[in-house]
């Protein structure tokens, strides 16, 4: 214990191999999961855009998006195991509700701005909750972190870069652009999760030093840094509250539907049902790769302890006595 605690006050790593406390290790398996869970889940409502971007560059933008989600979800599942869970448990517990993903999987994408909105706003929360992660106390999701942040910074930009092609588009294209905007920007906050005085995981993760900042500090920031960028765009924010307030040096915005974020949560947004439906049908539908692939693993595995043997010792030359 003592190890641990320092360890943390130094702001060191905890390995795997470390001792750590039960709840920290529960703590991180469920924070890990639910990001696991979320990249996974996330590459939906963008994929039922794939055959209908507009041209090929689009597509081929979107397909490597959709492809970047799939690994992050990998280096993520591979994290959590580390900290002794099995990524079948985690999966079943994904696909039977015992463990959440983002709330804003469960939005449906309705036009191709939505892409676009995406892009600019739930990558850009995401990066702005997930790069102060690249220095939790857990190794192993910090450096997975690293690769994922860079990744998630060329979405953000890309999402950006699409919405305002829309925006200085046509007039309808500007509008579909903003129809987007409106409709992601309260999830998007939402995704930084309850307010403090609500959240029952905080405290304790930012005294282990999983977490740096509270909800509400990540979710002032993504406010701050949205205003000017949306000013850019030529887009506006669908908020009538949402001023500079010069006395703190920060945005004042309005009061976020928490009811909203509660029902989504419990299983009853938009999507919720459609998104675990197709998940655990693909999980399904995937079970003869997993079975091929384990088959061609045991296969080389016994192939190569059948060709590995233990070297025989070299005989000894034999030499001629003299002649007599």
């Amino acid at each position: 214990m003592r190890a641990f605690e320092a360890t943390i006050a130094a702001d060191e790593r905890i390995e795997p191999r470390d001792w750590m406390p039960d709840e920290y290790r529960a703590s991180l398996i469920r924070q890990i999961a639910q990001h696991a869970h979320s990249e996974i889940i996330g590459m939906q409502p963008e994929a039922n855009w794939l055959t209908r971007a507009p041209s090929l560059r689009r597509k081929a933008i979107l397909l490597a998006k959709v492809q970047d989600e799939a690994g992050h979800g990998l280096y993520l599942y591979g994290a959590a195991e580390t900290l002794g869970v099995d990524r079948e448990e985690l999966l079943d517990k994904l696909h039977t509700g015992r463990q959440k993903y983002s709330s804003i999987f469960n939005y449906p994408t309705l036009t191709w701005a939505d892409v676009g909105a995406i892009g600019w706003l739930v990558d850009g929360a995401a990066i702005t909750n997930q790069v102060p992660l690249c220095r939790c106390s857990y190794g192993p999701y910090a450096r997975a972190m690293v690769r994922i942040c860079k990744e998630e910074s060329f979405h953000q930009r890309q999402g950006y870069e699409l919405l305002l092609a829309l925006s200085r588009g046509t007039e309808a294209q500007h509008a579909m652009a903003q129809d987007a905007v409106n409709r992601w920007w309260w999830p998007s906050l939402m995704m930084f999760g309850p307010p403090d005085a609500e959240s029952p995981h905080t405290a304790r993760s930012m005294a282990w030093g999983i977490k740096r900042h509270t909800n509400d500090e990540l979710r002032q920031r993504f406010v701050d840094i949205c205003v000017p960028q949306a000013e850019s765009l030529g887009l506006t924010l669908p908020d009538p509250d949402l001023r500079w307030n010069e006395e703190r040096g920060r945005h004042d915005f309005g009061a976020i539907d928490w009811e909203e974020f509660r029902r989504v949560l419990r299983g009853r947004g938009p999507c919720n049902e459609q998104r675990l439906s197709r998940r655990r049908r693909a999980h399904e539908e995937g079970a003869w790769v997993r079975e091929a692939a384990a088959a061609h693993a045991a296969k080389r595995a016994a192939r190569a302890a059948a060709t590995t043997t233990t070297p025989e010792a070299t005989p000894a030359p034999q030499t001629t006595g003299a002649r007599a």
